[in-house]
C-alpha cells in the first residue's frame, strides 16, 4: 500500500526542485508577455525563410514523438492483451496527455493569430491540406487521451459511477487512438515531402511519412522507460507493491520491442538511400551528420536495447532509452531545422533566439510541475484499494 501523505513542512517547501522551477516558471510568464504584446518578431529569429522554428521543431514534432507511449503502451495491453505491461498504462496515458496538451499550448505561441487555433476544425475545414488532417486528428486523440486519464481522477474524486461508463469505453478508445495516431504521427512527415528543394537529400524522402510513424513507435516505448526511471528515481514512495513489481517486465519487455523496431528502423533508412541513390552525399560534411544521427542514435541503442534484454540488465535499457530519446530530438530537429534550408549562405540560416529556448524550457518545465502534482495525488502510480479487484 501507498504511503500516506504526511504534513508538509514548512521546510519543505524550499527545496532545489521547487526554487529552480519557480525561478523558470517566473522567466517564462515574462517572456510569454513580451510574445503576446510585442509580437511573434520581437522574440524570435523567424523570418520568410524560416517560418518555423524551434517552436515547431522541437515543441511539436519531438512532443508528438515522445508523447507516442500513450497508443503505444494502452494497445499492447488492451489489444495485444499483453497484461504485464498494466501498470504503465496510466504513466503512459498521462505523460501523452500532457504531452499533447503542452503541444498544443506551444502552438499558441508560434502561431500569428491564436485565437483562430480552432479555425480549421471549427469554422472553415481545409480538408485537403495535411495539416487540416494533423489538426483534426491532434484534437481528437488528445480528447481520446483525457478521457482515458479520468478514471483516474474520478476513482480520486470518488465519482465510481463515472469511473464505470468510462472504464467500459477502454478497448474503443485504445482502438481510435491507435488510428488516429498512425494517421498525425505519419502525416508530420508527409508535411515535409512539399519541400523537396529545401531539406537535405538524406533526410528528404518520399517515405518519409513512413519513418516518422515507425520512429513514433520505439520513441514511445522509450519515453515510457525514461518516464518510468525517473518516477522510480523520485516517486518511489508513489508506487505500490504490484507497480514495483511489474516495473522490471515493462523495462525488459519495451526494451527487446524498441531493439527490433530500431534495427528495422536502420534497415529501410539505408533502403530509403538506395532507393533516392543518395550515396554520394555520404562522403560529405552532412554524411557525417546523417550517419552521426543513425549510427550514434539508432543502430548504437538498439544494440544496447537488445543486450539489455538478452542479459537482462535494466541499467542497459535505461541509458539506451535516454539515449534514444535524444535520437529523436536530434532526428526531428534535423528535419525540421538543422538539414533545412541546407543550402543557404550561413548567415540567412535560422538560430534560435534565446527567448525561443527560454519558452521551451518554460513549456517542458510546466509539464513536469503538473505530472508531479497529479501523480502525488491521484492514483497513477499505484492502484486505488477501492478498485484492485477490477484491474
Amino acid at each position: 500500500m501507498v504511503a500516506q501523505d504526511q504534513p508538509m513542512e514548512k521546510s519543505s517547501i524550499l527545496t532545489p526542485f521547487n526554487v529552480i522551477t519557480s525561478i523558470i516558471l517566473f522567466v517564462g510568464v515574462i517572456l510569454m508577455f513580451l510574445r503576446f504584446t510585442r509580437g511573434i518578431g520581437a522574440v524570435t529569429n523567424l523570418d520568410n525563410n524560416n517560418p518555423w522554428g524551434l517552436w515547431i521543431g522541437f515543441d511539436l514534432l519531438c512532443g508528438v514523438a515522445l508523447a507516442a507511449g500513450g497508443y503505444v503502451t494502452s494497445s499492447a495491453c488492451y489489444v495485444f492483451g499483453l497484461k504485464r505491461f498494466h501498470s504503465a498504462v496510466r504513466p503512459a496515458i498521462l505523460t501523452a496527455f500532457l504531452g499533447y496538451a503542452l503541444v498544443v499550448f506551444a502552438l499558441n505561441f508560434d502561431v500569428g493569430r491564436p485565437w483562430k487555433l480552432p479555425y480549421p476544425i471549427f469554422v472553415s475545414q481545409g480538408t485537403s491540406s495535411l495539416l487540416f488532417e494533423v489538426g483534426l486528428c491532434v484534437f481528437l486523440y488528445l480528447t481520446v487521451l483525457f478521457v482515458e486519464a479520468t478514471p483516474a481522477a474520478f476513482e480520486w474524486l470518488g465519482f465510481k459511477k463515472l469511473r464505470t461508463w468510462v472504464v467500459r469505453l477502454t478497448l474503443v478508445l485504445t482502438i481510435f487512438g491507435v488510428v488516429l495516431s498512425t494517421l498525425h504521427q505519419s502525416s508530420l512527415g508527409a508535411l515535409f515531402m512539399i519541400v523537396p528543394s529545401k531539406l537535405h537529400p538524406l533526410w528528404y524522402s518520399g517515405y518519409l511519412h513512413v519513418y516518422f510513424f515507425i520512429s513514433s513507435i520505439f520513441a514511445g516505448m522509450s519515453m515510457v522507460i525514461f518516464e518510468g526511471s525517473m518516477a522510480h528515481r523520485w516517486l518511489h514512495d508513489k508506487m505500490d507493491a504490484t507497480h514495483l513489481a511489474q516495473s522490471d517486465g515493462v523495462v525488459l519487455g519495451f526494451g527487446k520491442a524498441a531493439s527490433f523496431m530500431m534495427m528495422g528502423y536502420v534497415g529501410i533508412k539505408i533502403i530509403g538511400i538506395a532507393v533516392d541513390n543518395n550515396w554520394h552525399y555520404l562522403s560529405t560534411g552532412w554524411g557525417a551528420w546523417f550517419l552521426l544521427e543513425l549510427i550514434g542514435f539508432v543502430l548504437f541503442p538498439a544494440i544496447l536495447y537488445g543486450m539489455g534484454a538478452r542479459e537482462k540488465n535494466l541499467t542497459f535499457i535505461r541509458i539506451a532509452s535516454l539515449w534514444t530519446v535524444l535520437g529523436i530530438i536530434l532526428n526531428r530537429l534535423n528535419i525540421s531545422v538543422i538539414a533545412f534550408n541546407w543550402q543557404l549562405p550561413s548567415d540567412l540560416r535560422y538560430v534560435p533566439s534565446f527567448m525561443e529556448v527560454g519558452t521551451t524550457i518554460f513549456i517542458i518545465t510546466l509539464g513536469v510541475v503538473v505530472y508531479k502534482f497529479i501523480v502525488t495525488r491521484m492514483p497513477i502510480l499505484y492502484e486505488h484499494p477501492d478498485y484492485k479487484e477490477e484491474h
